[in-house]
């Protein structure tokens, strides 16, 4: 990802914080290295995870301003731990990010704020990104409540992408 890119991204300082911190959960190591490389080139803090479990865990302990969340996790399902984050924080963007296929009915239905499918574009991440974090929490709370039926639905990118698209974990390579 190019630098320009990144910048045009960067988080702004909230609640004492200068970086917004982001929980990324997939149970693909290579995965989630690559979304972090991403995300720490456009300047977010992020937290890691596994499985289900492990995701709750670092959610109870620490303040996070956005979830990455893929739903084929081992020990706890994603949509399980879904359930966990909002249960919590109703309020909390979070990004459904999955390989698997016939998922936006559910995601629509759950108030997420996006259903991304994989292999996930650098640029379209950052950006759906961007957007969630400044959406008002009046439209977020009526997402979650059903009032709304908006989703930010980005499907699987067709093989023959624009020149120079960076899709993360098929051709993006942690520094």
């Amino acid at each position: 990802m190019n630098t320009e890119t990144a910048m045009e991204h960067e988080p702004r300082q909230t609640s004492g914080r200068l970086k917004k911190r982001v929980l990324i959960v997939d149970d693909d190591a290579s995965v989630r290295e690559s979304i972090s490389s991403v995300l720490q080139e456009a300047g977010y803090e992020v937290l890691q995870a596994g499985d289900g479990e492990q995701a709750l865990t670092q959610f109870d302990s620490r303040q996070i301003d956005l979830i990455l969340l893929d739903l084929g996790l081992p020990n706890k399902s994603g949509w399980d731990t879904f359930e966990g984050f909002t249960s919590q924080n109703p309020t909390l963007p979070i990004i459904i990010i999955t390989g698997q296929a016939r998922q936006a009915k559910m995601a629509m239905a759950a108030g997420v704020g996006a259903l991304m499918e994989k292999p996930l574009d650098a640029a379209q991440l950052l950006q759906t990104i961007q957007e969630l974090l400044n959406e008002p929490e009046e439209a977020r709370l009526r997402r979650m409540c059903g009032y709304s039926r908006e989703l930010l639905y980005i499907p699987v990118a067709p093989r023959r992408t624009r020149a120079g698209a960076a899709t993360i974990a098929a051709n993006h390579k942690p520094k």
